[in-house]
């Protein structure tokens, strides 16, 4: 019954001085503010950077040929060997029989093998090129590519002369509606020399830029894929691969899973003494950055709260000053019979009351600035309970440990100098 006296006395100690109340309460809204706003935006942050980097594939692992590297000198033939060589050679590419063999040994977690052969970029005249890829029929599932007309690159195309263009490099290059340019023919520059293809396919090009001004978007270099093997004709290159994506099933764990990739690739060049495979994932390096958002965040986070110290100072002072002015009702209390305990436990109740209002204002403006600071964004997030209930619980605590020095200094007044205090 004592606390909830003190509590509405507190309150209607708060509403006879407004002004003044608002004034002490201020550094503890800014801070909790601070602090929940902080939060909200490192969750709609973390968010944001986790769904655009698993729209670039995070579920996938790319297996790159790399050159080995050894610090033992018993090889220094070997490394001598290693750094006179720049390319592979045919013999050292990673071949169909080898993804072939993998993707029997893990039918479950292999979902697609995505293979390509660049081509080189193509020019169509001095203000327009291409980027030319040779790719197989199941990369349109797995780089999630909208045919709008036409046909994808099929598998048993090998060395025809057809294409897959992006809507915006028909309409702004060659002058045709994206429906009309299916079956029409262009011609294309690769390492000076001229290549003709048809238009077998036309897709829907997603600007990689943020930026929606139409002219930048005309003048974007789009990709273009061609079937592998007319690919492989006009490069040149052998049959293998520098580079092959695997794309893991849903149920796959990547993180898992890379390792064993690399453990069945690399058994295929124990005895190269140049060549090794290197498996990398994006699930990785998202890990790794959410990781350091929620770093970055805490620290700031950290920051934020040292503004919670200067509210508390506030809070100090003004118990201060409201002991003095109520010196006299003090006196009275405690030649009523009030003991140190109940005047002391009716300012520090004063304190967190003042404190509480202050973390709850405080929460209000957090969640909205955050919202607002997400929105921008294109993500929305919200605090995390526990951090709304962390801020509430240090509001109280910065009342009781700033509150009690004044209390405690009301408890030890002696009430005949109480009651004679003008």
């Amino acid at each position: 019954m004592a606390i909830f006296e003190n509590i509405l006395l507190a309150l209607e100690s708060l509403k006879t001085n407004k002004l003044r109340s608002i004034l002490t309460m201020l550094g503890i809204i800014i801070g909790i503010g601070s602090v929940i706003s902080i939060s909200t935006v490192g969750s709609s942050l973390t968010g944001y950077v986790s769904d655009s980097m698993t729209s670039l594939g995070a579920s996938s692992i790319n297996v790159t040929l790399t050159q080995k590297s050894s610090d033992d000198e018993e090889n220094s033939d070997k490394r001598i060997k290693m750094f006179m060589k720049e390319d592979p050679s045919d013999s050292d590419l990673i071949t169909d029989d080898m993804i072939e063999q993998y993707i029997a040994a893990f039918p479950d977690d292999v979902k697609y093998v995505e293979k390509t052969c660049s081509a080189g970029t193509g020019s169509y005249d001095d203000d327009n090129s291409v980027n030319v890829t040779g790719v197989e029929a199941e990369y349109e599932q797995a780089e999630e590519l909208k045919t709008l007309y036409g046909r994808f690159i099929k598998n048993t195309d090998g060395e025809r002369k057809i294409a897959v263009v992006a809507d915006t490099f028909a309409e702004n290059v060659l002058n045709l509606s994206p429906k009309d340019a299916i079956g029409n023919d262009f011609t294309i520059t690769i390492n000076d020399v001229p290549y003709t293809f048809y238009i077998a396919g036309v897709y829907e090009y997603e600007s990689e830029t943020a930026s929606t001004d139409e002219d930048s978007t005309k003048s974007e270099t789009t990709d273009m894929y061609i079937p592998i093997e007319t690919a492989r004709l006009i490069s040149g290159s052998g049959t293998g691969y520098q580079s092959i994506t695997v794309k893991t099933s849903v149920e796959t764990d990547t993180l898992t899973f890379i390792e064993t990739t690399n453990s069945f690739f690399e058994a295929f060049y124990t005895n190269n003494d140049t060549w090794t495979v290197e498996t990398t994932s994006l699930e990785s390096v998202i890990s790794t950055l959410t990781d350091m958002i929620s770093t970055i965040s805490v620290a700031i986070e950290a920051i934020a709260a040292i503004s919670l110290l200067v509210g508390g100072i506030g809070v100090m002072n003004i118990m201060l000053v409201s002991i003095t002015e109520r010196t006299k009702e003090i006196g009275t209390r405690k030649a009523l019979g009030a003991t140190d305990g109940s005047i002391r436990l009716q300012f520090v109740t004063e304190a967190m009351v003042i404190c509480l209002v202050g973390g709850i204002i405080g929460i209000g403006g957090g969640i909205g600035l955050g919202l607002g600071m997400s929105k921008v964004l294109g993500y929305s997030a919200m605090p995390n309970v526990s951090s709304i209930l962390i801020a509430v619980g240090f509001s109280l605590l910065i009342g009781l440990i700033f509150g009690y020095a004044p209390a405690n200094k009301a408890a030890k007044l002696n009430p005949i100098d109480a009651l004679r205090y003008e």
